[in-house]
C-alpha cells in the first residue's frame, strides 16, 4: 500500500496544476525514468502549449524520447519544438538534434540507406543556417561519416557484380563512387576496379564492341593518374593499363591481317 501511494505521488493526477505536473514529469526526467518522462511532458505538452511551461515540456519531451533512443519519435517532437516555437534560443539545439536523430536511425552500409540521407540533408540544412554553431563541426563530421558509408554501399555493389560476371554493372557502380564520393578512402579502389571491369567486360564481349570497351579502361587509368597520381593502387593500375593497351594491339594486328589476307586474296 505504501508503494502504490509512493507511485501515485509520482504520476500526475486530475487536479493537478500545470505548474505541479511538470515538477512530475521533470523529477521522472532527472531521475532518467525515459518511458515515465515521456508519458508526463505528454500530458504536460497537450494543456500547456502556448505557456513558457509547455515550451520547456515541449523541448523535455524529445529529449526523453532521445535518451530513450527513440530517435524517430524525436526527432518528430525536436520539429515540433522548432515549428511551435521558432524563436526559442533553443531552436538550433532542437534542429541539430533532429538531424542527428536521424543520423543515429540510419543502419549498416548493406541496409537501405533513407535515413541517412534524410540526415545528411538536414545537417546540410543546418550548417547554411547556423555555419558558426558550435554544432556546426559535429555536423560536418557526421556528413562525412554518411559520405563514406554510402561510398562504401556503391563501392560493394560494384564488387558483387564483379563477383557475378556483371563488368558493365560494376562499373557503373564504380563510377558512382568515384564521381560522388571523390574524398572517400574507397574513391582509389573503386576507380582501380573500374578499369579491371571494363577489360573484363571487353574481354566478354563481341569482338565488335571489344576495342572502345578497351579504350575506356584506358581512360578510367587516365583519369586515375590525374585524381590519384600517388596512389595505393599504382602499380595494379599501371598492369591493368598493361593488359589493356596489349589487348588493344593483339586487335589492330589482328584486324590488320585480316585486311591482308583479304587483299591478297583479292
Amino acid at each position: 500500500m505504501l508503494l502504490t501511494s509512493c507511485r501515485s505521488k509520482d504520476l500526475i493526477l486530475p487536479g493537478d496544476t500545470l505548474e505541479v505536473a511538470y515538477e512530475k514529469a521533470n523529477r521522472f526526467y532527472e531521475n532518467e525514468k525515459w518511458s515515465e518522462a515521456v508519458s508526463a511532458f505528454e500530458t504536460v505538452v497537450s494543456v500547456g502549449r502556448g505557456t513558457n511551461i509547455g515550451q520547456e515540456a515541449q523541448f523535455l519531451l524529445a529529449e526523453s524520447y532521445f535518451n530513450n533512443k527513440r530517435y524517430l519519435q524525436a526527432s518528430a517532437e525536436y520539429d515540433r519544438y522548432t515549428t511551435f516555437y521558432s524563436r526559442s534560443d533553443k531552436r538550433q539545439e532542437a534542429e541539430y538534434k533532429s538531424a542527428l536523430s536521424l543520423f543515429l536511425m540510419s543502419p549498416r552500409y548493406k541496409l537501405d540507406q533513407s535515413y541517412s540521407l534524410q540526415a545528411m540533408d538536414r545537417f546540410r540544412l543546418f550548417l547554411s543556417r547556423y555555419p558558426d554553431s558550435e554544432f556546426a563541426e559535429d555536423a560536418s563530421e557526421r556528413i562525412a561519416q554518411i559520405r563514406e558509408k554510402l561510398a562504401k554501399k556503391n563501392y560493394m555493389s560494384g564488387q558483387f557484380y564483379m563477383r557475378n560476371g556483371m563488368y558493365e554493372a560494376a562499373a557503373i557502380y564504380y563510377n558512382l563512387v568515384i564521381d560522388q564520393y571523390p574524398e572517400s578512402p574507397w574513391a582509389e579502389a573503386a576507380l582501380v576496379e573500374q578499369i579491371e571491369a571494363y577489360i573484363l567486360f571487353a574481354n566478354n564481349s563481341v569482338e565488335a564492341r571489344q576495342a572502345e570497351r578497351y579504350e575506356m579502361a584506358l581512360s578510367s587509368y587516365s583519369r586515375y593518374l590525374q585524381l590519384f597520381p600517388r596512389g595505393d593502387n599504382r602499380s595494379k593500375a599501371e598492369n591493368l593499363q598493361d593488359r589493356a593497351r596489349d589487348a588493344l594491339d593483339e586487335l589492330k594486328m589482328a584486324g590488320a591481317g585480316d585486311s591482308g589476307a583479304t587483299g591478297s586474296s583479292g
